[in-house]
């Protein structure tokens, strides 16, 4: 019994030496061959593994840095792992048009008093902010959101009621309380405008301001994270219904359009009815996604001020084309706004620009 266990043994060690050492080549190309549906399998299990970048992976390699508000490779390296900055911007039709707008990586867009609606661009690269005009006052649900991205928040004066007791509570810059570092006015403006619409950001002196004035450029411990659940590489993230015009109505006289361009795979904006440009860049604004965040806006008080429950509610997510409707969240004023798909996981978002609209529900067409 014996020998023939040890027999036993010696034939299965030549047969494991006799595969490992004297297969041939046709025989390894026809194992790497394996079914293809064994293959996808495996594939859609690494993208779903590697769907977010892992703090190893903030570089491309070739000196661009992940933008965590967009998901490309488009930061510069002394603004890695750096707080973005939050931009008060006037959106009145008297202010129009603006400048700085374009560069920005994500849009707010929400009504303020009188219907009209006001602005707030999210900009990853700290030292690549441009001019910003004409820069407004703070409404107190702007630096709510901007906390989502742990952001430095800029302004132009704010509403005594409800907009001076967030800012102190948000890391900020006011120009109406000085800081010539980081405001102004533009004489070009002054010629043709009103004062209240000529107030602007000087963006490139972002920097040295923040240095001087010894304010927080890291991000604060655990924040240093994407802003969405972006989409792996050679992925795409699509809607179960076909949308390429979305039209949301804040009021009567203020209504943002989206066009899809199937070209550029974006949609162009619309300001109540005219083409939304950027006067220096030239460009008219385009996103990759387009957000409609439903919630309770509703006027606080006699004066108009509006009050926004910033929380969470339903909304919908455009994108390529297509619309699927979706839940958002965000629990604390200090916490990440969170976003959902119909069957409660996490949404997955394309990399590009985005724009975010919070209004009433009811407010939106979607073709």
């Amino acid at each position: 019994m014996k020998l023939r266990k040890i027999i036993s043994l010696l034939l299965t060690v030549v047969l494991i030496c006799t595969c490992f050492y004297g297969c041939s080549s046709d025989k390894q190309e026809e194992t790497t061959n394996a079914p293809e549906t064994t293959v996808e399998e495996t594939t859609e299990k690494i993208e779903i593994i590697q769907n977010v970048p892992s703090p190893d992976e903030i570089s491309d390699g070739q000196g661009n840095y992940i933008n965590r508000l967009t998901g490309l490779y488009d930061v510069t390296e002394a603004a890695s792992g750096k707080r973005p900055m939050a931009v008060m911007i006037s959106n009145i039709k008297a202010a129009l048009p603006q400048y700085g707008i374009s560069d920005a990586d994500i849009v707010y867009e929400i009504v303020v008093e009188g219907g009209i609606t006001r602005m707030m661009g999210v900009y990853a690269d700290y030292t690549q902010v441009p001019e910003v005009c004409s820069v407004r006052s703070c409404r107190y649900y702007y630096p709510i959101f901007a906390k989502s991205y742990d952001a430095v928040y800029f302004c132009f004066g704010s509403n005594k009621l409800l907009g001076t007791p967030q800012l102190k509570k948000t890391d900020h810059f006011d120009g109406n309380k000085g800081y010539d570092r980081l405001f102004g006015r533009d004489p070009e403006r002054l010629k043709k405008y009103p004062t209240e619409h000529t107030a602007y950001l000087k963006g490139p002196q972002i920097p040295s301001a923040l240095e001087h004035y010894g304010m927080r450029t890291d991000y604060a411990e655990g924040r240093d994270v994407n802003a969405f659940n972006f989409t792996s590489a050679g992925i795409e993230a699509k809607g179960t219904e076909a949308c390429t015009k979305a039209v949301l109505t804040f009021s009567k006289s203020y209504f943002s359009t989206f066009n899809y361009n199937e070209e550029t795979g974006t949609y162009y904006k619309l300001h109540s009815g005219n083409n939304h440009t950027d006067v220096r860049s030239g460009e008219q604004l385009s996103f990759t996604n387009v957000f409609v965040l439903q919630t309770d806006v509703h006027v606080y008080d006699k004066s108009g001020i509006m009050e926004v429950d910033w929380k969470g509610g339903n909304g919908y997510y455009i994108t390529k084309g297509t619309v699927q409707k979706i839940t958002w969240e965000k629990p604390t004023e200090d916490s990440e706004i969170k976003f959902y798909a119909a069957d409660g996981s996490e949404l997955t978002v394309n990399r590009g620009k985005s724009y975010i609209g919070v209004i009433s529900e009811g407010k939106t067409t979607l073709n």
